[in-house]
């Protein structure tokens, strides 16, 4: 009986201190938390799933996957130890779509977890397991004359890649490069043909970037990591490749010291036959931006106010590489964060433009576009792909605040100077006659020209209407120099044709504004396109548009230096005759000095415009033309007007009325008595009234 009791009590304080038997199966009791804890099977040794095998715990159990290539007896995905083990699968007979694995020019051949395809001659699976056979075109690397010779490196990489082209597909030598050798040794011949300097040929840095791309991708499937960087001192590599019997997803980000590309795997693999691998690759180049900055005829895009401002290449060449056969027309873009070769920020006279170097030797922007731009870097968008570069566009500067401050001042100026010549020449009757009149239109034609001037010139939107500015500009601009033609003509008359000096009025207006209609409407039936550019509401100077205006001026400058220079001789002669009519020889010297100085300011003032609408004119032109055209009416007002006695006499008359009449007024009202004040300043009103009538 006492051993019994013992024996009850001993049992009692066993399952007390050891509480194991409450854990279900799969866990154990933990005495330092005094609770059951998950035993881990995948850690037992020998595994409990066994071999081609992956284990996976759960909380109070576990279970097992077969590896890739390997498959569970009873088909199961997932199974214990006591379900069965993994075996090898043989894709080769009884995949469902065995007939594809190698493709029709392989044949598949069964390996422990994984198949190998045999290709025939001219077809690769690139030295990897599970690649179908795929064609090889060894011609990709048959090395062009031309850059051959410019190059003498670029013959070697097109010979060596040919040489292991046809190694891998079993029609040349047997002796086969891996791909990581394969490609030390492209970056060693491409260190060396950069080395000795920049190459001045377009058409050699074509040739370069297409065999190294080219390269790329025949070396990239042959690389044994998924991810490879190589880097020398002329070129950076970043290059990743997935392979599999189905096609890669997700993104891709390769980065550089220079660049980083931004794509997905579905972008890089396209969406034709999948040959069982997708290659994705970013190259910098780091000494071939001096090489390519130049041709830039193809860059659109960057004109302000119609000017082309000049570029340089402001980042490092850099190429995207995919094995996506089709890459003219992706359909996602790719993004390109390029790092700028120095830090500055984007102004009125710095803008950053993406561009790609095309096969024929330029760069172009078609496709690609500005995303994002800071001073350090520039995000570009391209849907192709090619080789990149950021493009720094330099404007050229315009001193725009002080020509309009300059034409605005000097055209109120013209304007209100103009005026008063009209209006002198309309009312001034001692001086009434032909040259009046020529002077009247000439002053009149010359302040609409320089009204539209200052109100149009530059509305270049709408574009209707801008031409229409254009239009008015060249009529009214040609009126005034023909009519300073018939100023020439009278004055030929007045010296050679003494009594038959005046002409008759209809016939000045047909010909001051008949000649200029004429030339208007040919020039606007012949090119309507002509009238207005993106910078001025001016003629065109594509193809020689502009000189429907500088030709007839020319003209009319030429002919008018003949008549002055008659008119000079002639008065000469006169001068030295035995009578000579003094004061009327006078008059007409006078006449001539004014008429050559008046076509001098008009001459200088459109010798420096056809210097003006060119592009990108030199600063002192701007000026020297916008001085002559701001103050030409008031030096017309000076030398037609002030400088004329019988005008200044009409005008001290004139004030000396004003006066008189404003004295005899205020002189009028001074006397009126306080009782007749309202009686008097009515009479003294009327007769100012009169006075001024």
């Amino acid at each position: 009986m006492g051993f019994g009791k013992g024996l009850l009590l001993l049992g009692l304080a066993c399952a007390l201190g050891n509480r194991d038997l409450g854990c279900r199966i799969g866990l154990s009791y933990n005495k330092t938390i005094k609770d059951c804890t998950d035993i881990n099977e995948c850690s037992e040794n020998p595994p409990a799933c066994g071999s081609h095998s992956r284990c996976i715990n759960t909380i109070g159990s576990y279970y097992c996957q077969c590896l890739h290539g390997f498959i569970q007896s009873s088909k199961n995905v997932n199974f214990t130890q006591g379900q069965g083990q993994c075996k090898d699968f043989n894709e080769c007979t009884d995949s469902e779509n065995k007939e594809e694995l190698c493709g029709p020019n392989g044949v598949c051949n069964n390996i422990i977890g994984s198949y190998w395809c045999n290709c025939s001659n001219g077809y690769t699976n690139y030295s990897a397991e599970r690649t179908p056979c795929s064609k090889l075109d060894c011609d990709n690397f048959r090395a062009e004359k031309k850059p051959t010779q410019l190059l003498g490196g670029l013959a070697n990489i097109m010979s060596m890649m040919r040489n292991s082209c046809l190694a891998l597909s079993g029609t040349g030598s047997k002796v086969k490069l891996d791909g990581d050798a394969l490609l030390e040794k492209l970056f060693t011949e491409t260190d060396a043909m950069l080395s000795p300097g920049t190459q001045n040929i377009d058409e050699s840095v074509s040739g370069l970037l297409t065999a190294v791309e080219k390269s790329i991708l025949f070396i990239g499937p042959q690389l044994k990591d998924n991810h490879t960087k190589m880097e020398n001192n002329k070129i950076d590599a970043q290059i990743a490749v997935q392979r599999g019997t189905t096609r890669p997803t997700g993104d891709i980000r390769l980065s550089s010291e220079y660049a980083y590309l931004d794509t997905d795997w579905t972008t890089a693999a396209g969406t034709g036959k999948y040959p069982g691998f997708a290659v994705a690759a970013l190259l910098s180049y780091k000494n071939l931006e001096s090489s390519v900055n130049r041709s830039f005829e193809m860059v659109k895009g960057a004109k302000e106010n119609g000017a082309d401002p000049s570029y340089q290449v402001f980042s490092k060449v850099v190429s995207v590489v995919v094995s996506n056969p089709s890459t003219q027309k992706l359909s996602r873009s790719v993004n390109i964060t390029f790092r700028h070769l120095e830090d500055i920020e984007e102004s009125t006279n710095v803008s950053y433009i993406c561009a790609y170097w095309t096969e024929t030797g330029a760069w172009s922007t078609d496709g690609c576009s500005k995303q994002d731009s800071n001073a350090s870097r520039t995000i570009c968008t391209c849907n192709h792909l090619s080789s990149f570069a950021v493009l720094m566009a330099l404007h050229p500067i315009e001193h725009t605040y002080g020509l309009e401050l300059v034409t605005k001042i000097g055209l109120t100026i013209s304007l209100l100077c103009l005026t008063l010549c009209i209006l002198t020449f309309k009312f001034c009757r001692s001086i009434q006659g032909t040259r009046t009149t020529i002077h009247l239109h000439l002053c009149i034609c010359l302040f609409i020209a320089d009204l539209i001037f200052l109100a149009g010139i530059s509305q270049t939107k709408p574009v209707g209407g801008c031409r229409f500015v254009a239009a008015m500009l060249h009529f009214f601009f040609l009126a005034v120099f023909t009519w300073m033609l018939l100023e020439g003509v009278q004055l030929y008359r007045m010296v050679v044709l003494v009594f038959n000096a005046t002409m008759r009025p209809l016939y000045l207006y047909a010909v001051g504004y008949g000649t200029p209609l004429f030339i208007v409407v040919i020039s606007a039936c012949v090119r309507p396109n002509g009238y207005g550019t993106k910078k001025y509401c001016w003629l065109s100077t594509d193809d020689g548009f502009v000189w429907s205006f500088f030709g007839p001026v020319c003209l009319v400058i030429f002919v008018n230096v003949f008549f002055f220079i008659i008119t000079v001789w002639k008065l000469a002669q006169k001068f030295t005759s035995l009578n000579p009519d003094l004061s009327n020889l006078h008059k007409i010297k006078a006449f001539t000095v004014t008429a050559v100085a008046q076509m001098c300011i008009l001459g200088l003032m459109w010798v420096s415009g056809v210097f003006l609408f060119q592009e990108d004119p030199p600063v002192a032109v701007s000026y020297i033309f916008t001085i002559f055209n701001s103050l030409q009416g008031a030096l017309v007002f000076i030398m037609h007007c002030l400088l004329s006695k019988q005008v200044r006499e009409e005008y001290a008359n004139f004030l000396s009325c004003i006066c008189t009449s404003q004295k005899k007024r205020y002189s009028d009202l001074s006397t009126t008595n306080p009782s007749s004040s309202q009686s008097q300043g009515s009479k003294s009103g009327q007769q100012t009234g009169e006075s001024q009538i």
